[in-house]
């Protein structure tokens, strides 16, 4: 595919034709940068998550918007994409979403990826984005990172999900809904252990903006007395000294043969040792048989 370079020094006062992907404040509106507000004055066309939202963006920041505003959001991306690279042919298509950057878990992908095909330039006026605030904010190790945008709905595609991050050594970074928020740390401890290190963030750069860290399981608790709003939480990486469940299949079965419950005494031990106390429990039983 041929490469397309976009001429980032159009100057000042001037936007460079094609398609402009632009981050928008989480919520403290002093994070707008110059150029998406001059590519919200200026643009021809804003392809917007919430037409009311970004047009309050606007009034907020003092920027009247000239060109043509149209939605642009999860259930109409497929059917506005040409319309959007015919408009970018021609002018200036500025995409932006709500908060964060446009096609990280948002709106947005599909038109780079059509504006790509097409040869038509593309170009990011960069900002904010709950990931790197989120990592940086957690204190964890970070150096290495993957994103899982967020959480699965299902409980057992969660489940699957949080097991293969079971030996991922990079820090994990993901959203959630306030809504499922304690389900899925309830399951991140059951299926991680209650020691994996883990930061939830709400808020963030908002007036209420709050930070905790801990182990998981201090986590889940702080989660039980309530939370709202947008919440990224950061997993740390597993530790590479991990005890296998393995290792403690003996302790249990002996245990369990001096007269103590094999669920009481698998709970006992996980928490203890930082693994998971479903995975202990199922293979204390599979060692029973």
């Amino acid at each position: 595919m041929q490469a397309v370079q976009q001429d980032n020094d159009a100057g000042r006062c001037e936007l460079p034709r094609g398609v402009i992907i632009a981050a928008t404040p989480l919520g403290n509106i002093d994070d707008a940068s110059p150029r998406l507000r001059l590519a919200l004055g200026r643009a021809d066309v804003i392809a917007a998550e919430d037409t009311r939202r970004t047009r309050a963006l606007a009034q907020a920041l003092g920027v009247e918007i000239t060109g043509r505003v149209v939605s642009n959001f999860d259930h109409n991306e497929d059917s506005r994409v040409h319309q959007l690279i015919d408009a970018a042919r021609a002018g200036t298509v500025l995409v932006v979403t709500d908060a964060g950057m446009p096609a990280v878990s948002d709106p947005g992908l599909k038109i780079v990826d059509a504006a790509w095909q097409a040869g038509v330039p593309v170009t990011c006026f960069p900002g904010p984005s709950a990931v790197p605030t989120a990592l940086a904010l957690s204190g964890l190790s970070v150096g290495k990172f993957i994103f899982e945008g967020f959480a699965p709905r299902k409980d057992g595609q969660r489940e699957t999900w949080l097991n293969g991050l079971r030996g991922e050594k990079r820090a994990v970074c993901f959203f959630e809904s306030p809504h499922r928020l304690v389900e899925t740390l309830e399951m991140a401890v059951n299926v991680l252990g209650p020691t994996r290190r883990a930061a939830m963030c709400r808020e963030l750069t908002k007036s209420h903006e709050e930070v905790f860290r801990g182990e998981l399981a201090e986590v889940l608790e702080h989660a039980r007395q309530g939370v709202l709003g947008e919440v990224t939480v950061v997993l740390d990486g597993a530790d590479e000294r991990q005890i296998d469940v393995a290792d403690l299949v003996a302790e249990v079965m002996h245990r369990v043969e001096q007269g103590e419950r094999m669920k009481a005494v698998c709970k006992e031990v996980s928490a203890a040792c930082g693994v998971s106390s479903r995975e202990l429990y199922q293979a204390a039983l599979a060692a029973k048989k």
